[in-house]
């Protein structure tokens, strides 16, 4: 239904009524324009002047005509390629050879709804046409226009009717969609690509944070989303997103200038069209913004309105895209050519001379435009001379691009009339003029391919737009003049990749030759990890320090990488260290210390060994049963030398053999105080009447006693061994900053077993020994074995919640101290008191003193 009802409004607005004198028009926009007639017409849409004047409409009568104001110099060098370019190939002999192209140019005061009335009177006008002929020819295609929001209305417009469009300088990507604008078509490459562009720039240089200013209209828009699409891959932030336009009022500036200000960005990327920007680039000169370096579009890099020392105080350094230049040499004196005199009928020629010369052409009937000033001119004033940028056709961009337009629809024309490409033997047309259709100009312009006189390839893709390429532009200001410098290049590749050359020592920044810097947050640093701030950009962040045992050993880290288990983060947290290896070594204090301790007790039974040998025959030494004696000491000194496998660094073999070891001797060391124990108690059993326990329990009994109980605890030694064994182990859960090298029990049950065992051996020592304390005799040796007993009970019933609380080689070194104290209680308790009789006190070394209290008590 919509597509119908702007059919109808189309239809209407074209209609023809057949009278007497020919067509008669409905109705009319009264716009200026520049017109030539010729076989077959071009028409061109250009927006001479800038910005549209406001009027109030009151509906009560008809509104007035447009009004426009700001005469801009680089649109009507448009309009002026434009006519070159026809009249070119209208004396070119190859090229349409006997057909010439008319034109007609429009202004469009850069607003889409004039763009429209603009359009609507090129297909409808007849106030020019010749009176011989009753209608004028055809427009076969439209060059229009320059900004994207006004192509959309034209293309969408146009579009059903096959109308073909081919636009300079609209760079919205929006515009590829051929589903929705099927006869558009475009010499300057799609947003697309400049997207890319500014995207590759910005990683390039490493900015990070940076703002953005837009048009407001489709062109602003639809380029800056695109552009947040592409860095957003990268992981760069946009800090805010400005908006201007020409027509906006100051209030809405100063706005925008306001945001930049608070901001700490120090990049910002303008993706405006030179008339929309240029409220704002003058704000921020008035206001004395600097240090921001600028990112353009290729809109207004080089615009030639803001390339002046003023503007530059603010937007030096400047760094944007713009299509490749070319130079026109032919253009330089037809453009010098203009004069208000010999084109008095040329509309827009008399407000360029009032811009150019300063002065207006005493002419009647002359557009008001904007006058530069009220003094008329003496008619004696020329340009040919002048040195004026509006002149200069080394370095043309846009205008390249209205030239290009120009003749690739020349192209197209001549392939659809003569059937061939350009260059192919004079024929006589395959189609009359007059039978040319607009759907099949549309099908030629896909099929344009050609090279031409400056070895330019033109041609089309299949969305209309041609291959991107690029030149980068920086600001320099060289003997008061801005200057345009090309720094580097960027090209599309057909597999949608593309190149990226900049000179950077060529570039002037805004800081000078350092490339500025735009980050929220700095880098962080190796050791820290980036800590996002709740409520704020991604970019934004805090930098902290990598936790214990975690590392960071690159600038920027999001997270920071665990230590392998063996290895622990130094103290910059930027690498793993391995982590230091403990145990009990002989080199330590501790270790030196129990180390000569446990020999000292060794020695110390070797010699009470030897004591006991040498004075075997005294009767200390035979009370106390020289055999079981000799045994016991025996084992003390294993039991003295088993803190020594307990020292130094764990191995397989010292593993097993430290704790079968210990619990072996230390069964046969229980086991021979046992047997003493008994010997006491039987002996003095003996002394009473019809007694014979002594006489059965002599010295078979005695050993057997002592290998019996030792037997057991071997066998569960070797089950220990053959089953679990002990292995050396690393141990992490003391400290994140050690490995605790120890033997492993391998089997818990085993080792408690193995204590479990000695304990009841002692604690029947013990009750016997208990029992026999007051049997009446000068030396009871039961006291002794009681005290002893009680002594290592002790020693052992308190190791067990130390063994189990203490760290690392505290646990070995707990283990060592109850066996070496243990060891010294025995030794103690039952041998020192015997070498104290035997050294001290011989007088009492005889068998009258040591059986005289139990004769007494039988007298």
């Amino acid at each position: 239904m919509y597509g119908l009802q702007r059919a109808m409004l189309f239809s209407l607005s074209v209609l023809c009524l057949n009278t007497a004198s020919g067509c008669k028009l409905l109705g009319n926009f009264d716009m200026p324009s520049l017109f030539r007639g010729g076989d077959v017409m071009i028409g061109g849409i250009f927006p001479v002047f800038n910005k549209q004047v406001s009027t109030t409409t009151t509906f009560e009568r008809e509104p007035p005509g447009v009004r426009c104001e700001g005469f801009d110099l680089r649109a009507f060098r448009w309009t002026q390629v434009m006519i070159f370019a026809i009249e070119e190939i209208n004396k070119d002999l190859t090229l349409l050879p006997n057909i010439s192209i008319g034109y007609s140019i429009l202004n469009s005061c850069a607003s889409p709804t004039n763009t429209l009335r603009a359009a609507l009177t090129l297909v409808s006008r007849l106030e020019e046409m010749e009176s011989a002929s009753p209608c004028p020819p055809p427009i076969t295609a439209l060059i229009a226009e320059s900004g994207s929001s006004q192509s959309l209305v034209l293309a969408g417009t146009f579009g059903p009717f096959r109308v073909p469009i081919v636009s300079y300088f609209s760079t919205c990507a929006c515009l590829s969609d051929k589903a929705k604008y099927p006869t558009f078509f475009r010499t300057i490459p799609s947003d697309y690509y400049q997207a890319k562009a500014l995207a590759a720039l910005v990683k390039r240089f490493g900015w990070q944070w940076i703002g953005a200013i837009q048009s407001d209209n489709d062109y602003g828009r639809n380029g800056i989303l695109a552009f947040k699409e592409e860095v957003e891959k990268l992981g760069v932030c946009v800090a805010f997103v400005g908006t201007v336009l020409r027509t906006y009022k100051r209030d809405k500036i100063l706005d925008v200038v306001e945001m930049i200000k608070q901001s700490t960005v120090k990049v910002i990327l303008a993706f405006v069209p030179e008339g929309d920007l240029y409220p704002l680039m003058k704000e921020i000169v008035k206001q004395n913004i600097t240090g921001i370096q600028w990112i353009a579009s290729e809109a207004w890099i080089t615009a030639a309105r803001p390339s002046t020392p003023e503007i530059y105080r603010s937007f030096g350094g400047a760094i944007g895209f713009v299509v490749r230049k070319m130079a026109i040499p032919k253009l330089g004196p037809f453009l010098k050519g203009l004069s208000p005199y010999t084109s008095a009928d040329a509309t827009f020629v008399t407000n360029f001379w009032e811009v150019m010369v300063g002065c207006t052409p005493p002419l009647p009937g002359e557009l008001s435009g904007t006058h530069a000033t009220s003094e008329m001119c003496t008619g004696t004033e020329s340009i040919m001379n002048s040195q004026d940028v509006f002149f200069n056709v080394t370095q043309l961009r846009v205008s390249y691009n209205v030239y290009k337009a120009v003749y690739a629809i020349a192209h197209a024309l001549h392939h659809l009339i003569f059937c061939q490409p350009v260059g192919g033997k004079p024929v006589t047309p395959c189609l009359n003029i007059s039978q040319i259709q607009l759907k099949e100009v549309v099908d030629h312009l896909h099929g344009v391919y050609f090279t031409n006189q400056f070895g330019d390839t033109v041609f089309f893709d299949q969305n209309g737009d041609p291959p991107a390429s690029y030149d980068i532009i920086n600001w320099h200001l060289r003997k008061g003049q801005v200057q345009h410098v090309t720094v580097g290049h960027f090209a599309s590749a057909a597999d949608r990749n593309y190149e990226l050359i900049i000179r950077e020592e060529k570039i002037v920044w805004r800081t000078g030759k350092v490339v500025p810097q735009s980050v929220c947050s700095n880098v962080c640093p190796v050791g820290t990890r980036k800590a996002q701030i709740k409520g704020k950009s991604i970019c934004c962040f805090d930098c902290i320090p990598c936790a214990d045992g975690t590392i960071a050993n690159s600038t920027g880290a999001a997270d920071c990488t665990p230590c392998p288990q063996e290895y622990w983060s130094n103290e910059s947290r930027d690498k793993c260290i391995l982590k230091t290896i403990e145990f009990l070594s002989y080199h330590e204090p501790m270790g030196i210390a129990l180390t000569v301790v446990s020999l000292l007790g060794a020695c110390l039974s070797l010699a009470t060994m030897s004591v006991f040998i040498h004075y075997r025959d005294t009767p200390v030494i035979k009370a106390s049963n020289s055999e079981l004696s000799c045994l016991l000491l025996l084992s003390l000194f294993m039991c003295f030398l088993c803190p020594l496998t307990f020292i130094g660094r764990p191995t397989v073999w010292t593993c097993m053999l430290r704790h079968t070891a210990f619990g072996v001797t230390f069964a046969l060391c229980i086991s021979c105080v046992l047997g003493k124990t008994i010997v006491v108690v039987t002996a003095f059993k003996a002394t009473l009447p019809g007694n014979k326990v002594a006489g059965k329990f002599g010295p078979a009994q005695q050993r057997i006693i002592v290998c019996s109980c030792t037997l057991v605890q071997i066998i569960i030694c070797i089950l220990w061994l053959k089953l679990n064994p002990p292995f050396p182990d690393m141990v992490f859960r003391y400290s994140n900053k050690k490995i605790v090298l120890e033997c492993n029990t391998g089997s818990e049950t085993a080792f408690y077993a193995v204590l479990g065992y000695i304990g009841i051996l002692a604690a029947i020592c013990l009750m016997l020994a208990f029992m026999a304390r007051k049997l009446p005799d000068n030396f009871n040796e039961a006291k002794f074995i009681t005290f002893s007993m009680l002594i290592f009970c002790a020693v052992w019933i308190t190791f067990i919640p130390a063994y189990v609380s203490s760290p690392g080689k505290f646990t070995v070194a707990v283990e060592i101290f109850a066996i070496l104290s243990s060891a010294f209680g025995l030794l103690i308790s039952i041998f020192a008191p015997k070498c104290y009789i035997i050294f001290i006190k011989p007088e009492k070394n005889t068998k009258k003193h040591i059986m005289g209290k139990n004769l007494n008590k039988r007298h």
